[in-house]
């Protein structure tokens, strides 16, 4: 029998602009009766994620994995431009931390309420590298947000946070400062990656970033992590 395994998420699931976890778990897992089904669409904030969720539940997965919080953390750093987001998005109010983990919670009761799926919560990847600057402290904010989501809604609780700031500190990464991407700088590494063939990996070496291309999507090292700990957990009996 097949296991589906079914991840939700934003565009670092969508893997347009990131290096591919899911295909990565595929190949841990290419003896193994185990399929990965992908949920990711750019640029979704939690809010978002709710409101796509029929797709999942018409056809059940016996597993579920939720990586969304990103964009809602991002959000909350000075300079962001929120207005732009919520237009784009269509967020009926700005994006706060309270918010987020009301629309965390509301996405997994629905799952909980019409799946009998096994249901992972990954806490945020690290945003930036400089482990004491806002945007880390950030992510860490809300990955404890998404964590007291687990815990209340009795969803497992996957601590990708802490697995990279683990990698990080082990780097000992230049302190490169945080810069939240642009639209035209984030087409900027679609066109390297898609037209120029440069790698994930050879765009983050450029810029002398450690897990990411540009501070918040994954390179090779970054996306391996999130395999890893979604695989560390994974309820499939094999692996």
């Amino acid at each position: 029998m097949t296991t589906r395994v079914a991840c939700l998420g934003d565009s670092l699931t969508r893997a347009q602009l990131s290096v591919d976890y899911l295909e990565l778990l595929a190949r841990r897992h290419a003896a193994d009766d185990v399929r990965f089904v992908r949920f990711g669409v750019n640029g979704d904030f939690a809010y978002n994620l709710v409101r796509r969720l029929d797709a999942v539940v018409a056809d059940p997965p016996e597993v579920i994995t939720v990586l969304v919080g990103t964009n809602d953390a991002r959000a909350s750093l000075a300079g962001y431009p929120v207005e732009r987001a919520m237009q784009r998005k269509q967020l009926p109010e700005r994006p706060s931390a309270g918010w987020f983990q009301q629309c965390l919670g509301a996405v997994v009761e629905r799952l909980r309420t019409e799946t009998d799926a096994t249901i992972g919560l990954l806490s945020l990847p690290v945003l930036g590298q400089q482990l004491d600057g806002a945007a880390a402290r950030a992510s860490r904010a809300y990955s404890r947000l998404v964590a007291e989501v687990a815990t209340t809604h009795r969803a497992a609780y996957l601590p990708l946070h802490e697995r990279q700031m683990e990698e990080l500190r082990k780097a000992d990464p230049p302190p490169v400062p945080y810069r939240d991407p642009t639209p035209a700088a984030t087409v900027g590494v679609l066109l390297r990656h898609t037209v120029l063939r440069q790698s994930f990996d050879a765009i983050s070496r450029r810029r002398g970033l450690v897990l990411t291309t540009d501070h918040i999507h994954q390179n090779g090292r970054g996306a391996a992590l999130v395999a890893e700990v979604i695989d560390t957990w994974l309820p499939t009996g094999s692996g």
